[in-house]
């Protein structure tokens, strides 16, 4: 581990523990996002993990700067989350985003001074965003103009730019998309209702409407053409930072029930002493070193042709652990578990909302359905057995019935 990388994750370990879960009750209390934390985290260089560092960066490559969520999610996965996505468009916008656009807007949200989101998801398509029906349009000057609407965009109303993706055409399919920098405070940018989310109502996300929204060229990150493929990436990205962040949540539980179960009395003895309690937390234990170890492989693989198919699988594996986590731990503090000061009803709720968000369980097993066909499809036939005709080999399985 690099001297760099081990210094962000103290930051950040010291950011989950210091600011984020002593706070996080109140956050959820006062319905409002916490922009003097998120402002803290990027003192501490946790608001530009992967941006260059003339942007004002920490220049951390993708599979170091991922396990940063990891410790962010020991204080809050929502929490994380939110800044997983700043840290993704912050990328975008350093990386391919044009010159007047970076210089303008790099070190404000390297520093997290500003803070920036992502707008894919629409509220009739969900995970399909070929019914897209955004539309950007160029004006004679240069400039374009956007209508249309975005569904579950977090830090809605709270962010200082929207990187949004939209058509330029009614053609069908993917090839006329481009991805642009939307500022908050453009005329004709409005945010409808916040969604109600019990276990994270300091995160807003609702619905944005877009009416005629115009912005300078300088603001397009991605080009015509280029939109949804960069977008895949930064779903990719987004899958396997939610993995990481899973794991904190996942250590968390662990040590409360662990915290818990030393003390307890029972049955002449404590909790931790018996076989069964030994055993739930065991299972947790190894599920969560699983889950270390499958989010930083998909981590090293991201921009590369394994990058979807591994991001798919840290997506399918870790959200489902962390759920089951959440609620063996539970289970393990009993009605106490139930009580809000232990933090377990948070994260089992939370732990369910990143099964769903970037990608739902079951569009991660669809995308490891098909990897599974591509490989069968190359795999040799196996031959019939000598003697088994077609039809023979086919009744075969009811032969013994």
């Amino acid at each position: 581990m690099s001297d760099k990388l081990a210094k962000i994750l103290a930051a950040a370990h010291d950011h989950a523990t210091t600011v984020i879960a002593p706070n996080v009750d109140a956050w959820n209390t006062t319905r409002k996002w916490p922009r003097d934390a998120s402002d803290k985290a990027g003192a501490v260089g946790l608001t530009g993990l992967y941006a260059p560092e003339n942007w004002g960066g920490q220049g951390l490559p993708l599979a170091e700067g991922i396990q940063v969520y990891e410790q962010l999610g020991l204080g809050d996965g929502a929490y994380a989350f939110a800044l997983s996505m700043h840290n993704i468009c912050t990328f975008a916008g350093c990386g391919y985003g044009t010159e007047a656009f970076k210089e303008k807007w790099a070190h404000d949200l390297t520093s997290g001074r500003k803070l920036a989101n992502f707008a894919l998801t629409e509220p009739q398509s969900g995970s399909d965003p070929m019914q897209m029906y955004t539309r950007a349009t160029m004006n004679d000057d240069g400039t374009w103009t956007i209508s249309g609407s975005k569904a579950w965009v977090s830090l809605a109303g709270e962010a200082d730019v929207y990187f949004t993706v939209v058509k330029t055409s009614d053609a069908p399919g993917h090839k006329d998309m481009a991805m642009i920098a939307i500022p908050a405070d453009a005329p004709g940018i409005s945010f409808g209702p916040l969604y109600e989310t019990p276990s994270y109502n300091f995160l807003p996300m609702s619905e944005m409407y877009l009416d005629n929204v115009v912005v300078s060229e300088d603001n397009i990150i991605l080009p015509v053409g280029q939109g949804l493929q960069g977008s895949l990436m930064a779903i990719d990205i987004a899958r396997v930072s939610i993995a990481s962040g899973c794991c904190g949540l996942m250590q968390s539980a662990l040590d409360t029930a662990l915290s818990y179960a030393k003390n307890r009395k029972m049955f002449g003895g404590k909790n931790l002493d018996l076989d069964g309690i030994q055993w739930m937390l065991g299972e947790v234990a190894t599920d969560l070193e699983a889950s270390k170890l499958l989010y930083r492989k998909a981590a090293e693989a991201l921009g590369t042709p394994e990058g979807p198919l591994m991001a798919a699988h840290a997506k399918r594996f870790v959200p489902d652990a962390a759920v089951k986590a959440a609620n063996t731990c539970t289970q393990v503090l009993g009605g106490m578990g139930l009580l809000q000061p232990y933090g377990l009803d948070r994260l089992s709720r939370l732990a369910q909302m990143l099964r769903i968000v970037d990608g739902t369980t079951e569009i991660s097993r669809v995308v490891i359905g098909r990897a599974l066909q591509k490989r069968a499809a190359a795999l040799p036939d196996l031959p019939v057995p000598q003697g088994f005709g077609e039809a023979d080999a086919k009744a075969a399985p009811f032969a013994a019935q």
